[in-house]
């Protein structure tokens, strides 16, 4: 029998996709683990690697196709009994995507249909893994028992193993929840203007930020922090680190501060769910990134356990990626907590959005000279202002207080964040 390709969920939140460019055609042989086609998801645009071996007979779905629904056939490869110079019978062409016209949305907001979840593996004490995720493993060390399997009949593919840790069991989704249906008018105006196309990243932004309004109850703390010491010792570090060319930023520095607060005060670092409050062990610290095509959030994994010289390596490599829509999966999918520093654009002070499952996100202001008491009495400081927004079902004001206490200690007396 011939064996189905499907779209691909691959992220927790993609409904569809674009299939923007084919890397096979009709005839070609592949291989479990080989790149067969680039698919622009919700966040970025990512390879698709071939789970099954075989000769593909017929691709249904054609390059540059929009909207494309997740577990759609998008082409067939031969089977071990099947002759591949048989054409294959095509599998029924996704439904065309409707034009999208400009509209106002009503008050309700648009539906969303639930996150697609992998399929479960058969019941067999086999495991199934492409060879490529197999390798990967293996140089992880990493026991494939421990991995949910997102390809076909719970394969285990590439993606599964990349982000996973040896003796970490990757954590579960946590869906969004669902929204209201949707109402929607026509717009007109006599304005000259354009339709510009959402991007599938756009709309899911769109989607989220308003399940956050709507179903997270946020309570905003805000604190001015003195920065001369911080920026004093980040023109040390970097003179130490030139020889490297590592150069840190102070945004740098306020990851490092943020993820070292959270594990100062752990009550901060949590994830509210109907039946259980999830507390982490760990500050994985999501750093809001603007791209050409919407905002994304990079992850830098235990923060508050690595090097300042590593933070910002590590930052820089991840942002270009952002930029370049290449980040995978693992590398902006989960986090604790966020950060969103808005300084570098003048802008004193602001409340960000928490970014649902998270339970908070600590928003960044400029830095500027302002009168301040220093030892009793009145002088010029630099001096930010920073605001915690935080989820009220899971985080008490008085423990987001003490985090942004914390937060606060750690950048006036930022030896602490090199110790």
């Amino acid at each position: 029998m011939p064996i189905e390709i499907k779209m691909p969920a691959l992220s927790p939140t993609m409904e569809e996709g674009t299939l923007a460019k084919w890397l096979v055609k009709v005839g070609d042989t592949v291989s479990s683990g080989d790149i067969m086609a680039e698919i622009e998801t919700d966040k970025a645009t990512m390879e698709f690697e071939a789970v099954d071996e075989g000769v593909i007979t017929a691709i249904t779905v054609p390059e540059g196709a929009e909207g494309v629904k997740v577990g759609t056939v998008i082409a067939t490869l031969a089977g071990e009994d099947e002759d591949a110079s048989a054409p294959a019978k095509p599998a029924a062409p996704p439904p065309a995507a409707k034009a999208e016209t400009p509209n106002a949305e009503a008050v309700a907001p648009a539906a969303a249909a639930p996150v697609a979840a992998p399929v479960p593996a058969p019941k067999s004490d086999r495991l199934i893994a492409s060879p490529l995720a197999r390798r990967i493993a293996e140089q992880k060390g990493l026991d494939l028992k421990g991995v949910q399997g997102s390809g076909p009949g719970g394969r285990i593919i590439k993606a599964d193993v990349e982000g996973a840790e040896p003796g970490v069991a990757a954590a579960p989704v946590i869906a969004a929840a669902v929204e209201a249906p949707k109402a929607a008018t026509a717009f007109t105006s006599d304005i000259p203007h354009e339709a510009v196309k959402l991007t599938m990243m756009r709309k899911t932004i769109a989607r989220r930020l308003t399940e956050s309004k709507q179903t997270v109850p946020h309570i905003y703390l805000t604190v001015d922090i003195r920065l001369d010491a911080l920026l004093k010792l980040r023109g040390e570090l970097n003179k130490a680190l030139e020889a490297q060319s590592i150069k840190l930023s102070v945004n740098d520095l306020l990851i490092k501060a943020l993820a070292k607060a959270l594990v100062q005060v752990p009550a901060c670092n949590v994830t509210y769910t109907p039946e259980a409050l999830i507390q982490y062990h760990r500050a994985d610290v999501s750093v809001a990134v603007s791209t050409p095509t919407g905002l994304i959030t990079p992850i830098i994994v235990d923060a508050a356990n690595k090097a300042v010289s590593a933070v910002s390596t590590e930052m820089k490599t991840l942002a270009e990626k952002a930029k370049a829509g290449k980040l995978q999966p693992h590398e902006f999918q989960g986090g604790t907590a966020s950060l969103s520093n808005m300084g570098m654009f003048g802008i004193k002070q602001f409340e960000a959005v928490i970014n649902p499952p998270q339970g908070m996100i600590m928003a960044i202001g400029a830095g500027e000279q302002r009168p301040y008491v220093v030892d009793g009495a009145l002088a010029v400081a630099t001096v930010m202002s920073a605001t915690g927004s935080f989820d009220h079902r899971a985080i008490d004001g008085a423990d987001g207080a003490q985090l942004m206490q914390a937060f606060k200690n750690l950048v006036e007396a930022p030896l602490g964040l090199i110790a």
